[in-house]
């Protein structure tokens, strides 16, 4: 009788403070909120999500081979989720420079044997940063167009969303609570998340 071997996958999250339970008193995040729907025995699925606060692309850049080199394995299924802040256009980055900091990501990891799933950006609490948020997020999904990976996108579905503004705008960090935090794992699980982990919806 022939056994069929289970699959074992590993997926790094990097982002800022966003993939962190901070500001949901339920304590889990939007992360968790996924994690919970994810099946965890088979195949066998460890999620590990790694922020750093008020981060920028170029910050990201930096870390991103250091992190997940030490969680992911040869043996290993290995996946990255790049949950991408709102940061760049108050940081001073260039759309170019954000576009081609997660656009090397991307590459490098692709040639490493990592497949990528974008998150894109939140509105930002500052209105007036908005508009560059957009098309910050509009350039992420050009980014992951161009090269068939998967790009959630959170900005326009959350900008005029009355539940997450008032989260923010009323946030001690500018970070969504239980309301917002649901959003942006609704967003995930809808559209493509299994299908990038090649398995089907719980029903």
């Amino acid at each position: 009788m022939s056994t069929e071997t289970r699959r074992d996958v590993r997926i790094v999250i990097l982002g800022d403070a966003i993939i962190s339970a901070a500001g949901d008193p339920k304590g889990m995040g939007w992360v968790g909120r996924v994690t919970s729907k994810t099946p965890s025995s088979f195949p066998r699925i460890d999620i590990f999500a790694l922020p750093a606060p008020d981060e920028t692309t170029s910050m990201l850049a930096e870390r991103w081979q250091a992190e997940v080199q030490r969680r992911f394995s040869a043996e290993t299924e290995n996946k990255l989720v790049i949950a991408l802040s709102n940061h760049d256009p108050a940081a001073g980055i260039s759309i170019s420079r954000s576009r081609l900091n997660i656009a090397t990501i991307i590459d490098e990891a692709k040639r490493a044997g990592i497949e990528s799933f974008l998150v894109g950006p939140t509105p930002h609490r500052n209105k007036e940063l908005n508009g560059e948020v957009e098309h910050l997020a509009s350039g992420f999904e050009d980014v992951a167009d161009r090269r068939g990976v998967t790009f959630v996108d959170c900005f326009r579905p959350l900008v005029e969303h009355e539940g997450w503004n008032l989260e923010i705008e009323t946030s001690e960090n500018g970070l969504p609570g239980q309301v917002g935090h649901g959003l942006i794992a609704w967003l995930v699980l809808n559209r493509g998340w299994y299908e990038w982990l090649g398995i089907p919806a719980p029903e």
